[in-house]
């Protein structure tokens, strides 16, 4: 993998490539990471996987590694087949030597709470799950499982999720989709970085965008970085000062 922007560098390996994307220190954030076709398909066959190669599955794995937490959508995470979530050798040896837990811990957002307390989502987890949903929900058996809180009346808040996840010392928050989690996270302010791979391809077809299912909200970006391999561009953004 090469760096394009800012300066040039060839064949990056794995700290370079951590270091290139690193957030600031000191501070807590929260950012997304989602891939997508170069005319805008977020999925293909219904997966944002297909859309994806061995070097997209590295910089992904990479990510991962210093975040307190991982954020996703139930649905999306029934609809790409996530288990526990559980990191590499590599990447848990690398957390422990900075004194990191050797897992991040799985956040999921869920109204319904249409979630299986014996999938491996929660039966393989390594680190008890949380589940954010609102007020009223029934948790039933999946209390069993994980720590289920609510985060809004009648929708989740993405900025109660960021507090309450912060009140139990999850400060760094690296969110997997789905779209209309991003939307929502994108409408309330709370997203401070962006990483978006392109994928050399034209799909066409009727699949949807990274964001979905809330109005309109522009939020100022900044490029930060741009790597390549091959055809295949990652790009880093992050929020600028003012978000607009």
């Amino acid at each position: 993998m090469d760096l394009l922007w800012p300066g040039a560098a060839s064949e990056l390996d794995d700290e370079a490539l951590l270091a290139l994307t690193a957030m600031p220190e000191g501070r807590d954030w929260l950012r997304m990471n989602f891939i997508a076709s170069i005319d805008g398909a977020a999925t293909r066959d219904g997966r944002s996987g297909g859309l994806g190669d061995a070097a997209d599955r590295r910089l992904f794995d990479l990510l991962r590694r210093p975040a307190d937490a991982i954020l996703l959508g139930a649905g999306t995470a029934r609809a790409e087949g996530y288990g526990g979530m559980r990191l590499d050798d590599a990447s848990v040896a690398w957390r422990e030597s900075r004194g990191l837990a050797a897992h991040p811990v799985f956040v999921l957002i869920s109204r319904s709470l249409d979630l299986d307390p014996a999938s491996p989502m929660f039966a393989e987890a390594p680190v008890r799950p949380i589940i954010c949903t609102v007020a009223g929900a029934q948790a039933g058996e999946l209390a069993d499982v994980a720590d289920v809180i609510a985060c809004g009346e009648g929708d989740v808040d993405p900025l109660r999720v960021r507090a309450e996840l912060a009140a139990r010392g999850i400060r760094h928050v690296h969110g997997e989709g789905g779209p209309h989690v991003f939307a929502s996270f994108v409408a309330a302010g709370a997203v401070d970085a962006l990483h978006l791979t392109l994928a050399p391809t034209l799909d066409a077809g009727d699949a949807g965008r990274i964001t979905a299912g809330h109005p309109a909200e522009p939020t100022g970006m900044r490029l930060a970085s741009v790597l390549r391999s091959g055809d295949e561009l990652f790009l880093h953004y992050v929020r600028t000062a003012s978000g607009s």
